[in-house]
């Protein structure tokens, strides 16, 4: 049998065991895996892109586990009604090739991207950081906050979203969970004194939501919207600043679909496991710049799928599905569908 979370299954688990304290122990389990980053296959996710959006596969495996993740990128959705991103995902036996886990990730994603922030801001922002610049507020904005609540004890936040809809959407939302948020009347206004920036946009276009002349000293970045080819967030001419160092996750990808797309093929990166790992320095002082460009990778939603896996197993948020065909015998598959036909007479 294959373990099964599916959409009310994670939606309860999430509501009962807290977005919060799920964000913090995912972040564990991402930092984990990025220590042990040289024992994964890496490959940058492959898409399918049209004039509607982009459906992508995103596999990876550390020679015991497989682990993919199937997810859509469609940014005229809301309008009609469905969801900008939607997916799901499974893990697999390497020994054996069985499914083990399968799960929705359209909520998992949004935790799994929170989960990933907030690791980064554990090592790239100052540690006296107390305010958050969000730049869109939309589906990824609350579980941001949560994650930058969770490793850094941000709680005051100031928003900019070009629909008004939207950040009246945020409020309700964060301000019961004790958030004390200002709606802005501008980017330039949210990010005023910010000590994070985040950014997570839905358009798939170059824009720039984010001037280069908004930065303040020792702030961190944490760009996360940019995620697939000619959609970019920032002016470009932050990354060129002296001042800046810029983060990845896996640069073959990001390279096609971050920040640095728009950058020249040797344009200077340091990548994330090696600061995880204590290969590199991250934050070198405290007026330095930090970006993080992410775009999103497999190594991520294969811890995202363990953390769910493994706090789930027992427990009544999780069915056992009959997914694998196993004959009485190996080599007759067959066999299970004539036991069943009728004799011909």
């Amino acid at each position: 049998m294959t373990l099964f979370v599916d959409v009310r299954n994670m939606v309860r688990w999430t509501a009962e065991t807290g977005p919060e304290r799920i964000i913090a122990g995912m972040s564990g389990y991402i930092e984990d895996d990025f220590r042990r980053w040289e024992s994964f296959d890496k490959i940058a996710r492959i898409g399918s892109h049209t004039p509607f959006g982009v459906i992508e596969l995103m596999p990876t495996s550390d020679g015991e586990t497989y682990a993919f993740k199937y997810v859509n990128g469609h940014p005229s959705n809301p309008a009609r009604g469905f969801q900008t991103v939607s997916a799901f995902g499974a893990l697999a036996d390497v020994s054996n090739g069985y499914p083990v886990f399968l799960a929705e990730m359209t909520l998992l994603t949004a935790l799994r991207t929170a989960a990933t922030s907030a690791m980064v801001a554990r090592h790239l922002a100052r540690p006296d950081s107390r305010r958050l610049a969000l730049i869109g507020a939309g589906s990824q904005s609350e579980f941001q906050a949560l994650g930058m609540r969770a490793v850094l004890g941000i709680s005051e936040v100031s928003v900019w979203d070009t629909d008004p809809a939207a950040m009246t959407k945020l409020v309700r939302n964060l301000e019961p969970l004790g958030f004390d948020v200002h709606v802005a009347a501008s980017g330039r206004e949210a990010v005023r004194g910010a000590d994070v920036v985040t950014t997570c946009t839905a358009d798939k276009a170059r824009a720039t939501v984010l001037s280069a002349d908004w930065i303040e000293p020792g702030v961190h970045v944490n760009a996360i919207g940019g995620d697939c080819p000619g959609k970019t967030e920032l002016d470009p001419t932050i990354l060129l600043r002296e001042d800046v160092e810029v983060f990845v996750e896996f640069p073959p990808q990001t390279r096609i679909e971050g920040e640095i797309q728009a950058m020249p093929a040797d344009f200077p990166v340091t990548e994330l496991w090696q600061v995880v790992a204590g290969r590199t320095p991250g934050r070198t002082s405290s007026s330095q710049v930090t970006v993080f460009d992410s775009v999103g990778f497999a190594i991520e939603d294969l811890s995202a799928l363990r953390y769910v896996r493994d706090s789930v197993r027992g427990t009544s948020w999780v069915d056992d599905i009959d997914l694998v065909a196993e004959p009485d015998d190996p080599k007759d598959l067959f066999g299970m569908v004539s036991a069943l036909s009728p004799i011909p007479s």
